[in-house]
């Protein structure tokens, strides 16, 4: 029990912070026209800030299957590389269910503190460790979706608006130390303009125009700062 206890410590901290990313998903679902079940459902199922905000994106625009899983599958795609890290370090007597288990609840942050952990990590520390984000997640969302039913039109709309604040925090700091992250960020910023203002393209549904605004900026970067990285 101690280790279990050790990662509800460690996973205390990424809770508290995910109960206000996903209240803003969950308010801005329901605005959109999202039943509150069917958003609380996504959260409880998914546990991907990016994916879901982009994924409920396509669906009420009344995306395709096909637009959902190839944006789903390049949103969520370092999920990949997250396991397959952890796997060396994970205890090798753990067997393959609780493994599922695990790879279910990787996300960014539980990844980092689980990589930065010193020693192997057993299946107890890091249930204890995923177990309140994922609670954190999936009531944020909750609240929102339930906000979003009984507050005013006004205080909605208003709440709505903290989204795009929250990305916006979430880019500057970066950006503000990393030319990578500036290019990459104005790249995608780009593409998606061209597509809204430009005649033909504008028909495109969003559901594609992500994917492409994606691997558009994310290629470039790539380009741009492997070449930069090989100079250096």
């Amino acid at each position: 029990m101690k280790k279990f206890i050790q990662g509800l410590k460690d996973g205390l901290p990424i809770a508290l912070g995910y109960l206000s990313v996903s209240f803003t998903f969950g308010l801005k679902t329901v605005i959109s026209g999202m039943p509150f079940f069917a958003s609380l459902i996504i959260s409880m199922t998914n546990l991907t800030s990016a994916g879901q905000f982009a994924g409920a994106d396509i669906i009420l625009a009344g995306g395709t299957i096909l637009e959902l899983a190839i944006s789903m599958f390049i949103i969520n795609i370092r999920y990949f590389l997250m396991s397959f890290s952890l796997s060396q370090k994970i205890e090798q007597t753990i067997n393959l269910p609780k493994r599922l288990i695990m790879s279910f609840s990787i996300t960014d942050e539980i990844y980092a503190v689980s990589a930065a952990k010193i020693g192997k990590i057993d299946f107890k520390y890091f249930m204890g460790l995923a177990i309140l984000p994922y609670i954190g997640w999936s009531l944020g969302t909750l609240l929102g979706a339930v906000s979003g039913n009984i507050l005013p039109e006004t205080l909605r709309t208003a709440l709505g608006l903290a989204i795009y604040g929250m990305f916006i925090a979430i880019v500057i700091p970066p950006a503000k130390k990393s030319r990578s992250v500036v290019t990459v960020a104005l790249t995608a910023i780009a593409i998606s303009l061209l597509f809204r203002f430009t005649p033909v393209l504008n028909s495109l549904s969003s559901g594609w125009i992500i994917i492409i605004a994606t691997v558009g900026a994310s290629a470039i970067g790539a380009l741009l700062f492997a070449k930069e990285e090989e100079n250096g």
